[in-house]
């Protein structure tokens, strides 16, 4: 299986305090630590491109791949870990994100206004989370970047200006990538089943392309400005619908809604003392 569970401890400030520690599924690459420890692995709050609130995000591969951190919780739930005790029982799981959602935060604030063509280093700055310009060294990030906006080349300097045409038709194909997933897992997106609730089912014939449309919709709506996620439902021709569905009472949600909330920074780099893999430590066990 390419995940496997990571066992990660932070030092408190003090010596004599215990260590904070997750409980966390990623591929395994991801906790792969180089030979430099300021390379290694980087958990750090970033703006959610949604809310605008800080979340947790996963920086791996030297910076190079960005990972969203979400949490699966159960009510009264620890880790026995070792000869321990570890209160928090969320189990966090890292799934790879498209840096594009967080850049594209920017690009709208920029480009709200007179707009002008900018560098992108002068765009993707924020004192609130500083650590924002590291999603510029993600791989492919700039070569991405004409998906969202109009570009001039001055000598070999690039400078970008938001285009909100581009983007509907960037976040049209990201729809429509989402919508052939949903067919091919059969995911049920019938019968008012809200966007963040996964279920696993048989597609019934009630399933009508409009369902996947906004269902799929729903899904990328929770990175994207909610004046964008608006845009885009007209853009798309999605009809309003004449009331609320109600959510399906048999499924309990377990999964968080959105991105881990981050309540410190953890923009330090891992090292090999602060990640044990479940390979090397199976003593995990739950309370």
């Amino acid at each position: 299986h390419p995940y496997h569970l990571t066992m990660l401890s932070r030092k408190k400030c003090t010596a004599d305090a215990p260590r904070d520690q997750w409980l966390l599924i990623a591929k395994e690459s991801v906790t792969e630590l180089p030979k430099k420890n300021d390379d290694g692995p980087l958990f750090t709050r970033l703006r959610n491109p949604s809310t605008g609130e800080g979340a947790l995000y996963l920086f791996a591969n030297s910076a190079q791949q960005l990972f969203e951190v979400k949490a699966f919780r159960e009510e009264y739930h620890s880790w026995f870990i070792g000869q321990t005790v570890q209160h928090d029982g969320r189990l966090l799981y890292a799934t790879p994100l498209d840096p594009l959602f967080l850049v594209l935060y920017y690009l709208v604030k920029a480009g709200q206004g007179q707009a002008k063509f900018q560098p992108v280093e002068q765009v993707v700055v924020d004192e609130e989370f500083p650590t924002c310009t590291m999603l510029i060294k993600c791989t492919r990030l700039q070569k991405s970047l004409h998906h969202l906006t109009d570009e001039k080349e001055i000598g070999t300097k690039k400078f970008y200006k938001y285009s909100k045409e581009k983007t509907l038709k960037w976040l049209q194909k990201k729809v429509d990538q989402t919508i052939k997933i949903l067919k091919n897992s059969n995911v049920c997106v019938g019968g008012g089943v809200q966007s963040a609730t996964f279920i696993r089912s048989k597609q019934g014939s009630e399933a009508k392309e409009e369902d996947y449309l906004r269902y799929a919709h729903g899904l990328i709506s929770e990175y994207i400005p909610q004046d964008l996620s608006e845009d885009l439902s007209k853009y798309l021709n999605i009809p309003e619908l004449a009331s609320a569905a109600p959510e399906p009472p048999t499924k309990k949600r377990k999964l968080s809604d959105g991105p881990v909330e981050a309540k410190e920074d953890y923009s330090k780099p891992l090292n090999k003392d602060d990640v044990k893999n479940n390979k090397s430590n199976g003593k995990i066990g739950r309370a």
